[in-house]
């Protein structure tokens, strides 16, 4: 019933072992998985790997860290590549001011070029803000259109900001993060998203939970993050994994339909 929403599988840590790590993932019960773009080149191996197996699909988009690159060259190739079926999202994208890789005025404009991107092609968006909370509510709300819908990946902002983002329609994603011991913050926050507007995922082969922070992280892990939000909102885990799999189908409305995945 597992769905990591949020992968990076294309990684070159996992060069050595990816098939074997993607074939453990099915056999470990996660159902589907979303690999998401970063870079062109990410794209483009994102889609490759949503070919090659059918539980995972991909977003494409480029992440604040290579704004730069971003040019109507570059656009042009994220709508060919939205347009196979297995592409769900534009993303990721947003604003990164912690490591500030590309200059913040380009990160702004591309950010709000990806999100019109996404308006034009019907596509939900898989949001990074990173240090970067108020220029990143203030593009969305700017940009956002009537029946735009997306989510903010990886959430580090604070309990009060969820009220905003979940009246704008959006949903809220969380990592193994959750399950560190100085995650108070999050944990806040956490309890603060309504669970129908809440998805779970690794980030791998980032932001691996307890108890395996340190390592690489991988799909199957994704369940240690669900254990501790379903132990937050006091849900059982069966049933609240099953609320993830609706939230995540819900909002990736190009996904298949998922009856036959639940058997």
């Amino acid at each position: 019933m597992l769905f990591d929403s949020h992968a990076h599988l294309d990684d070159r840590r996992f060069d050595k072992d990816r098939d074997e790590v993607i074939a453990n993932a099915k056999k470990n019960g996660i159902k589907r998985i979303i690999n998401v773009g970063a870079d062109i080149k990410s794209c483009y191996t994102s889609l490759q790997l949503a070919k090659k197996h059918d539980f995972i699909f991909n977003a494409c988009g480029i992440h604040p860290h290579d704004a730069d690159t971003y040019n109507d060259g570059i656009e042009k190739q994220l709508v060919e590549i939205a347009k196979e079926p297995s592409t769900v999202a534009i993303g990721e994208i947003g604003l990164d001011y912690y490591y500030n890789n590309s200059p913040r005025e380009i990160q702004k404009d591309v950010f709000a070029r990806q999100i019109n991107l996404a308006g034009r092609l019907g596509l939900p968006i898989i949001i990074h803000d990173r240090d970067a909370h108020k220029d990143c509510m203030d593009i969305v709300k700017a940009e956002k259109t009537q029946n735009m819908k997306g989510v903010f990946h990886c959430y580090s902002g604070s309990a009060e900001m969820i009220k905003i983002i979940v009246d704008m329609g959006f949903y809220v994603s969380f990592t193994g993060v959750i399950t560190f011991k100085n995650a108070r913050k999050t944990l806040e926050a956490v309890n603060a998203v309504p669970v129908n507007r809440l998805l779970v995922e690794t980030d791998c082969p980032y932001m691996s939970p307890e108890p395996n922070r340190g390592r690489r992280n991988i799909p199957d892990y994704v369940k240690f993050t669900a254990l501790k939000m379903a132990q937050i909102h006091k849900l059982k885990f069966d049933e609240f994994c099953q609320i993830l799999w609706d939230n995540t189908h819900r909002l990736f409305d190009r996904l298949p339909n998922s009856s036959d995945m639940i058997k």
